[in-house]
């Protein structure tokens, strides 16, 4: 009889993994969402001691980063990755690349090549990246 009740449970749990977004999703999301500056449907992208560690070394946690997007002192323009590679360890993701972006900052315009490395950790069925960082490339030709 037990059997009868761990059955539903199972396929339950097996229909909610197939709605989790994919990895692939969770980072592609990231960056679309980004770009729209929809902080909200960002923040359950991010754990809650989420770090980004800026080009120019500088921290923020996922609050601050996610009020620049809601006050749009941040607008995203242009997110392009290239040369993307996912590894995973299990529970935990690596995704490194580049990224040409370019943003408005508290009114100052700015763009540039970027090298990425982002953590994710799947957590209750779902990916959520624990950390971001990214090293500015030099100009080609500098």
């Amino acid at each position: 009889m037990r059997a009868w009740v761990a059955v539903p449970l199972l396929l339950v749990s097996a229909l909610a993994w197939a709605q989790a977004p994919t990895l692939e999703q969770a980072d592609t999301d990231w960056n679309r969402l980004r770009l729209q500056g929809d902080a909200a449907a960002l923040a359950p992208l991010l754990a809650e001691d989420w770090l980004l560690t800026h080009s120019d070394g500088r921290v923020q946690h996922k609050a601050d980063y996610l009020q620049e997007l809601a006050t749009r002192q941040r607008r995203n323009t242009r997110i392009d990755n290239e040369d993307v590679q996912v590894r995973r360890y299990g529970n935990t993701a690596v995704i490194t690349g580049t990224s040409v972006q370019a943003a408005v900052s508290d009114g100052q315009p700015w763009e540039g090549r970027f090298r990425f490395t982002r953590v994710w950790v799947l957590r209750d069925g779902h990916w959520q990246m624990v950390a971001s960082h990214s090293s500015r490339l030099a100009a080609p030709g500098s």
